[in-house]
């Protein structure tokens, strides 16, 4: 009995082995197969998940927006301002003005050209006698025109003048806007990368040669004209104010012409001023006449080398007093303009010329009807 009842147990103990065994393979075999419908699944979702990228990319609106083909060319870039009005203030403005190549050859076929810019109150009263001088010269000058903002006029379409006019602000004489307007001109025309030298002149001005003449006088010199001497006395050196130190010194001061002509280098140099220019507008006010004082002062002291010490604008002072004397119908002769031509003398280039005046001024309204009949005959245009 002792041994059937062992032998029971024995065989009862083998099935409980058994089915723990079954148990636990059927466990393994559910787990692999858990572990393999993961590891499926895993794959199935980054299957589709990159198989769906081209649609989407495909379906997807595109946040860049297509430039024009066009805006990017070279002649885009060197392509001078169709309108010259435009909405930039001063400070933006002359920060885009003093924008210059590092690369002095030019990858183009670039013709310089004169920048004529006029300083006025209003209208051009002498336009007629301008259309005739800048008549089929195209493409080697341009013209800019600064006049008061409270002057509607205009121009006839014919005129070189037309649509030449740049926003404009109040100036007054003697005192830094005008210095301002005559920036604000400088900055406008070198837009205008094919400018290459810049003449500031009044309403009152005349060109005392033809347009061939002036230009080839102008393109050749090594110069620019720009007057600026040491006058000792109340209205040079008795115009300095010390507070003006450390950046100009009294020994530093110059005077000169209003009516000036630069290259482009020194017009980017005048219109990236910052360092003379508060100076100036804080401590030269009249008695001291900025106009006389500001740029020939600076530019002294940047490029002395550069400057011809002289202005191309003959004006008269011998009559004395505050402005130079102004010229009407009854002084318009041949005789005139002989007594002018011939008293010059002057350096150009190093060497003796009697060529030194390119313009001139003070010439009233009233002076146009005999400057269109000598014209002709003595200035050659």
């Amino acid at each position: 009995m002792m041994a059937m009842e062992e032998g029971k147990e024995q065989v009862s103990a083998n099935k409980m082995s058994l089915s723990r065994a079954l148990t636990l393979r059927i466990l393994v075999i559910c787990l692999l197969f858990l572990v393999l419908g993961v590891g499926l699944s895993v794959i199935s979702m980054h299957s589709v998940r990159f198989s769906m990228i081209p649609q989407i990319v495909a379906k997807a609106p595109s946040t860049v927006q297509p430039r024009f083909e066009g805006a990017n060319t070279l002649e885009n870039f060197i392509r001078p301002p169709s309108n010259l009005m435009h909405n930039m203030n001063d400070t933006e403005l002359l920060w885009r003005a003093s924008f210059a190549p590092q690369i002095k050859e030019y990858p183009f076929k670039r013709v310089p050209k004169i920048a004529f810019m006029f300083l006025t109150k209003g209208p051009l009263p002498l336009a007629p006698l301008w259309d005739r001088f800048f008549k089929e010269h195209e493409g080697l000058y341009s013209i800019y025109v600064h006049a008061l903002p409270s002057y509607t006029g205009g121009y006839l379409s014919s005129s070189v003048f037309y649509r030449r006019e740049i926003p404009s602000q109040i100036v007054e004489w003697g005192r830094m806007s005008m210095c301002e307007a005559e920036r604000r001109l400088l900055a406008n025309a070198l837009l205008d990368i094919s400018n290459e030298w810049f003449i500031l002149l009044s309403e009152s001005c005349i060109p005392l040669s033809n347009f061939s003449i002036i230009y080839r006088y102008i393109s050749r010199s090594k110069h620019s004209f720009m007057g600026s001497f040491d006058e000792p006395g109340p209205y040079g050196r008795g115009r300095y104010d010390q507070r003006m130190q450390p950046e100009v010194t009294l020994n530093q001061w110059r005077k000169g012409s209003q009516w000036f002509e630069v290259n482009r280098k020194l017009a980017i140099d005048i219109v990236k001023d910052t360092t003379y220019y508060p100076k100036f507008k804080e401590f030269c006010h009249p008695a001291c006449y900025v106009d006389e004082h500001y740029y020939p002062t600076m530019l002294a002291i940047q490029s002395p080398h550069l400057l011809a010490n002289r202005t191309l604008t003959w004006t008269d002072w011998s009559r004395g007093g505050a402005h130079p004397a102004t010229f009407g119908k009854p002084d318009i002769t041949e005789g005139f303009f002989k007594r002018i031509f011939e008293g010059q003398s002057c350096l150009y280039n190093g060497q003796p010329s009697s060529t030194c005046y390119l313009f001139a001024r003070k010439f009233a309204p009233s002076a146009l009807e005999p400057l269109l009949a000598l014209a002709s005959k003595v200035f050659g245009y």
